[in-house]
């Protein structure tokens, strides 16, 4: 079995089609997908025009769920503004997505935890905004009641594989279309990958196991980040043209 997992493209519709060509490229065509599809100062409603057509294998993240939980005028500007974009088609789709599943009977997946879709499940955040990786047994703990020898996860868009002491195997592919980001929550942090490329990963069963490549993928990204500008969004124009929060 071989598949690519992709997550986080928070309507960055360019990305996506930059990391689809590249799956194609490496002959995959089966893939799911994590999560946290459309929020963010881009363009939503395309990314659900290319997206949805896909029938790909799909769990909702939080930010999927604040857009059929939440009225508009209560949403987060990143979320109102994928709102807006999107028609009532696009979030019956989101609404018809399940908080988590199993693929092909051995691969689990889930946005974030298996209990909350808002809770980094490979990394911690310190009182002063380091982002770290979870100590083993924190990682351990979360994974409880999973018998299954592979588990997928996106949510904090930092590529990451963990490998659990019993053999199991945690893998975030890292995210297609927001490289940098912060939040106020635990405490107010910076995820920064360092560069504008899109991320995504290939998972590959084999005789002693499941292996994962990380791959990073180039884009028109200064045109998402000029989209971003064009929107008011300061914080999504400088995370997009450089991987970092400025």
């Amino acid at each position: 079995m071989r598949f690519a997992a992709i997550a986080d493209i928070h309507g960055n519709h360019l990305a996506l089609e930059a990391v689809l060509a590249d799956i194609r490229a490496q002959g995959i065509d089966e893939i799911v997908n994590l999560g946290d599809f459309f929020s963010g100062p881009l363009e939503a409603g395309k990314t659900a025009d290319l997206l949805i057509p896909l029938n790909l294998t799909s769990v909702r993240g939080n930010h999927d769920r604040y857009l059929i939980e939440q009225e508009p005028a209560a949403m987060h500007i990143s979320d109102a503004a994928a709102y807006h974009q999107l028609s009532p088609s696009h979030l019956d789709w989101v609404r018809s997505l399940p908080f988590d599943t199993v693929y092909r009977g051995e691969v689990y997946l889930c946005h974030a935890t298996p209990k909350d879709d808002n809770l980094y499940w490979l990394e911690s955040v310190s009182p002063e905004g380091f982002v770290f990786l979870k100590p083993i047994e924190a990682i351990e703990a979360l994974a409880e009641g999973i018998d299954l020898p592979l588990i997928l996860c996106g949510h904090s868009h930092i590529p990451r594989a963990v490998c659990l002491s019993d053999g199991r195997l945690i893998v975030n592919p890292g995210s297609v279309g927001c490289p940098a980001y912060d939040d106020e929550l635990p405490y107010y942090h910076r995820v920064e990958a360092g560069h504008p490329l899109a991320s995504y990963a290939i998972l590959k069963k084999t005789a002693v196991g499941w292996t994962w490549q990380f791959r990073t993928v180039a884009y028109d990204h200064m045109a998402m980040s000029a989209l971003a500008a064009e929107s008011g969004r300061a914080d999504w124009a400088g995370a997009l043209a450089t991987g970092w929060v400025r």
